[in-house]
This record gives C-alpha cells, sequence and structure tokens, in this order.
C-alpha cells in the first residue's frame, strides 16, 4: 500500500505543480479566461490514463500462466524505465520548469485560429506523461502485490496529491519540493532495483530466463518473508529471503549506476539575461 501511495503522491504532486504553474501563470498575464481550457486538457489527460489502465488491466488478467508471468516482466521493466526516467528528468529540469512551461503557454496562445486546442495539447500532454507515468508503475505494483491494498493506497496517495497542489495554488502552505523530490526520489531507485529483480524473475517463470539460478544467499532464518518487517521490505522494495544469482546480479546492475548519478552533483544550465522567470 505505502509504494503506490508515494508513487501516486509525487507523480500526483508533479502534475498538481504543472497545473498551479499554468493556472497562476495565465491569471498573472490576465488571461483567466484560458482556464477553462486548461481544465480540458487535465479532465482529458486524466481520462486517457485511466481508460488505458481499465483496458489493460482487463485485456489481460484471463492470460495463461507463462503468458501472465511474461507480460508482468514485460511491464515492471517499462516501470523500471519510467521511474529511472522520472527521476532524473526531475533532477534535470526542476530548477527550469516553471520558464518551460510559461514559453510553452505563451506559444501556444500566440498561434492563430487554434489557440484553445493549442493549448489543451500543450497541457495534455503535460498531464499525460505524468499519468502514463503512474499507469505502469501500477500495474506492475498490482501485479506483485494483490488485494484491496494497493489501489486504495494509490487512490489516497493521488487524493492527497489534489488537496496539496490547491493548497500550494492557494498559497496555503509551503513545502521544501527540492528536499521532498530529492528524497522520494532516492526511495523510487530502490523501488525500481526490486521491480528489475522482479522482472528477472518472471522472465524466468514465464520460460524465457533460465541461467543462474542457483540461491545467492538464504536469510531465512535471519529476515523471513514471514515476518513482519520481511513482509514490510517484500512488498515495498521487492525483497526475497532467497534470491537467485541473476536476480542480485540485475539488482546491483542497475542500483548501483543509479545511485552513482543519482549522487554526482548536477551542473546549473545558464539561463539567457533575457529569459522569463
Amino acid at each position: 500500500m505505502f509504494v503506490p501511495f508515494l508513487i501516486m503522491l509525487r507523480e500526483g504532486l508533479e502534475a498538481a505543480l504543472i497545473v498551479s504553474l499554468i493556472a497562476s501563470y495565465l491569471k498573472r498575464t490576465q488571461r483567466g479566461q484560458w482556464l477553462g481550457v486548461m481544465w480540458t486538457g487535465v479532465f482529458l489527460a486524466a481520462a486517457l490514463c485511466l481508460g488505458l489502465g481499465i483496458f489493460i488491466n482487463e485485456t489481460t488478467g484471463e492470460f495463461p500462466q507463462k503468458e501472465q508471468e511474461l507480460f508482468e516482466g514485460v511491464v515492471a521493466v517499462i516501470a523500471v524505465l519510467i521511474l529511472t526516467y522520472m527521476v532524473f528528468w526531475m533532477r534535470k529540469v526542476a530548477r527550469n520548469v516553471k520558464g518551460e512551461l510559461e514559453q510553452a503557454v505563451d506559444k501556444a496562445l500566440k498561434r492563430g485560429g487554434n489557440q484553445s486546442w493549442a493549448l489543451i495539447l500543450m497541457v495534455f500532454f503535460a498531464v499525460a506523461r505524468e499519468g502514463l507515468e503512474s499507469v505502469f508503475f501500477l500495474l506492475a505494483a498490482f501485479g506483485q502485490d494483490l488485494g484491496v491494498w494497493p489501489p486504495l493506497g494509490a487512490m489516497l496517495g493521488l487524493a492527497t496529491a489534489v488537496v496539496l497542489g490547491f493548497l500550494l495554488y492557494w498559497g496555503g502552505i509551503r513545502l521544501n519540493l527540492g528536499a521532498f523530490f530529492r528524497w522520494t526520489s532516492l526511495f523510487i531507485l530502490l523501488v525500481a532495483a526490486g521491480l528489475a529483480a522482479g522482472a528477472i524473475r518472471a522472465f524466468h517463470e514465464a520460460g524465457l530466463w533460465n541461467r543462474f539460478q542457483e540461491v545467492a544467499f538464504d536469510l531465512s532464518q535471519v529476515l523471513s518473508t514471514h515476518s513482519l518487517f520481511g513482509t514490510l521490505l517484500e512488498s515495498v522494495f521487492g525483497y526475497q529471503e532467497a534470491p537467485t544469482v541473476s536476480e542480485v546480479a540485475v539488482w546491483l546492475i542497475y542500483l548501483l549506476p543509479a545511485l552513482a548519478i543519482f549522487f554526482m552533483p548536477t551542473r546549473v544550465v545558464a539561463q539567457p539575461s533575457g529569459s522569463a522567470n
């Protein structure tokens, strides 16, 4: 439940910040009449992501066992790629996202007779990116943790993000967003490493990967997945008490370079002197 909650909180807050920045810019530049058009793009993006998630979930639930394992492995790989992109994209553009969004709004509203559609599409793609990232992660999370708790956690995370987004827009609260995204990014890299190991396990169960299946180590007597803490680690980070050599190798091959890049100092991109603030 916690991982879907955190992912949806982060993704939802990113989307809420995008919408908040666009709405604030429209009001600040005396173009508040375009707020309704902006919300059209938001709702269309939300409808697309919700519809895609339901469609994939409904059409793959009756796969035979091996095909189901293959599907779960492919979805886990996609989720790992998306989560990794999400972390490093936010790390790269965090300082400039406000100016980039304002430039995109200006560009959309400078078009001729199709200003409404230009703004709708601009908002749609900005919000849909966050939503589609969430869809593939949730598909991977729901495949590994059945029951009502993962969907409930996802809904609570999204609801919390929406509330925080409105409070940020109205100025009711102030958050240290830099610290929030930095620590959640680190957490997400650990989650993604667990998903990568789970993907190689799913490919083995689907019959596609049968090498290095020896048990790397056995911690069942120290930290069993039947214990409370072991169950928590399994649901959050994909912990296995007796992982195979291939699972440990994939976990390390993903996580070590990702952490090395994550902790490298970011280079500040110089802004042109006349750029918008």
